[in-house]
């Protein structure tokens, strides 16, 4: 069996996406969640949620503190198994048990805390735990620093994120320019699905414009993206749609139209309860 981390420079050369993935149909949802539901304990964290994400498209997901946002996206990225449920990719009835397992199927997660080696360079951290070897001797594997800086450059070029170099280490890096890394990484490897959990937090004004811009970016090339956020300006600014959650429930699931102050008077009306879109499937969903 290979091992996990080993990966030949002719393999990743098919991994790495030089052309954008032509999807099956423009009509098939990339993703598909149905009735999905999670309990902790006696707490209900998610109560029969739907959700669909389709080919590139920007999909923003909010709602308050405990409303179910992350603990939908962490199902999504292998990181909670449901209750009850089913998920789809591209139509087919899909298998999640663990984040290698969705890994895999094409989605990654990019968590708030980005998960990044600081004591590593940009390079490394791309391909953390899918490192290229020039040479395999026995369980002795000698990486191939070489090729992998001349990728992760490729990609940063694709993606036009201002990095001086890749030998830089992480921990010499700005607030925003970890989080280009960190949302790199994650659309490195031919991925089908990019979920952003607070991309813009704690980030300065200059910062949270690169990384949206680093969003755009990635939808011009053909991604699809889930995006967890409180601050409505960014869903506004490139979300083609927005879902609200409200204690386990889906309440709000519409195109994101009109001036930013109507945008955001609506969502906060989903938000504290004062609209909801699917009061009447309450009963069926609990």
């Amino acid at each position: 069996m290979r091992d996990s981390s080993f990966f030949s420079a002719v393999t990743l050369l098919h991994i790495f996406p030089g052309k954008e993935r032509k999807p099956m149909s423009e009509t098939t949802p990339i993703i598909e969640m149905q009735n999905i539901k999670k309990n902790f304990g006696g707490v209900q964290a998610l109560q029969g949620v739907d959700l669909v994400l389709h080919h590139n498209e920007v999909l923003g997901l909010v709602g308050d503190n405990a409303a179910g946002k992350s603990t939908l996206m962490k199902i999504l990225s292998g990181a909670y198994i449901p209750d009850e449920g089913e998920i789809f990719i591209e139509g087919k009835k899909a298998h999640i048990a663990n984040p290698w397992n969705a890994r895999q199927q094409g989605i990654e997660m990019v968590y708030q805390d980005l998960a990044l080696a600081d004591n590593l360079d940009v390079a490394a951290n791309v391909f953390m735990g899918r490192e290229a070897a020039s040479v395999k001797l026995g369980p002795i594997s000698i990486m191939d620093e070489h090729y992998m800086g001349q990728e992760t450059q490729r990609l940063l070029n694709r993606l036009k994120i201002d990095i001086s170099s890749v030998r830089l280490k992480v921990e010499s890096l700005s607030g925003g320019q970890r989080q280009a890394v960190a949302i790199a990484r994650a659309t490195a490897f031919n991925n089908k699905v990019t979920i952003m959990d607070e991309p813009t937090a704690a980030l300065s004004v200059a910062a949270i414009d690169k990384v949206l811009d680093l969003v755009r970016e990635l939808k011009a090339q053909g991604s699809s993206i889930i995006i967890i956020s409180h601050r409505l300006e960014d869903i506004y600014k490139v979300s083609d749609r927005m879902m609200v959650l409200r204690h386990g429930r889906k309440v709000c699931d519409t195109p994101v139209a009109g001036n930013i102050d109507d945008f955001r008077e609506r969502v906060v009306a989903y938000i504290v309860g004062a609209r909801d879109d699917f009061a009447e499937g309450v009963g069926k969903q609990q």
